[in-house]
């Protein structure tokens, strides 16, 4: 089996550690001469990939892959909001050119929105922000399309090695919501799922995919500074807009189990 991973950073890079030591050959694509090197001291065979709303440049053998898995969120900081979905356009007719068959899209809980209540993939989305506006519309892209299957994964807030929750606010005072919940995802989970959905050929399919433990913004970030060694945050204690982000598809479908299902003390102490 041959995967590729389109924008493999923090994410796609656990995933595939994880998926060489099962036998799978991993193409992974960068815009980066010093992040293709790492990539190839991984094992991981590099591409210089680059898709824009206006043009793109690859090498046609990336898509000559089982599975392709886009991981390349919209990039705010950098200006991009009009155009990241062109692009997506270009990456789909590239999909059809090359006939990729199977795809998994990384998507985020953003698209539900913080509208006081429990989602899950039976829920509208309602999106609240731009980022999520757009994120939706990219999944749209591609769930219209019929000559290819793809799976779209809508992770939580990320947490892990090099994402230690300690520092998101440590230090900082009057921050708002304090009393909302968390919606976050471990590392090890995000590469869990995603080989599960690899190994079940679950294609064609959303997942939520988040931790069904949600304590308060407050207690979470706090406790997490505080073991980092850092200043603890200062949350106002109210509860403003919130959501709790829940999933059937993960049980129902992959009888996935989480490797980390509860944010329990001391979690983070290595990363």
């Amino acid at each position: 089996m041959v995967v590729s991973i389109l924008g493999c950073g923090w994410y796609g890079k656990a995933l595939t550690r994880s998926l060489i030591q099962k036998g799978i050959t991993v193409k992974g694509s960068s815009t980066s001469d010093e992040k293709l090197k790492q990539l190839s001291s991984k094992g991981i065979i590099p591409y210089s990939v680059q898709f824009d709303a206006d043009s793109e440049n690859f090498d046609s053998s990336f898509f000559e892959c089982d599975v392709l898995i886009i991981s390349i969120p919209p990039k705010f900081r950098k200006g991009e909001t009009a155009g990241y979905l062109p692009k997506i356009e270009r990456i789909i007719k590239t999909i059809l050119e090359y006939h990729v068959s199977k795809v998994i899209y990384i998507s985020s809980t953003g698209v539900y929105g913080d509208h006081n209540n429990e989602v899950n993939e039976l829920s509208d989305p309602n999106p609240d922000t731009e980022s999520g506006s757009i994120l939706l519309e990219a999944e749209k892209l591609f769930q219209k399309e019929t000559d290819f299957k793809t799976t779209i994964i809508r992770f939580g807030g990320l947490v892990g090695p090099g994402r230690h929750p300690g520092r998101f606010f440590a230090g900082k005072k009057d921050i708002p919501n304090g009393l909302a919940p968390v919606n976050l995802i471990h590392q090890q989970d995000c590469v869990g799922i995603s080989e599960a959905i690899i190994e079940r050929d679950a294609f064609g399919y959303l997942f939520n995919a988040c931790s069904s433990d949600h304590p308060t913004r407050a207690d979470f970030y706090g406790r997490t500074a505080l073991e980092a060694g850092l200043q603890a945050p200062e949350f106002i204690n109210e509860l403003n807009n919130w959501k709790i982000v829940d999933s059937i598809n993960l049980k129902s479908i992959l009888n996935y189990e989480f490797k980390v299902p509860h944010w329990t003390d001391n979690l983070f102490d290595e990363q």
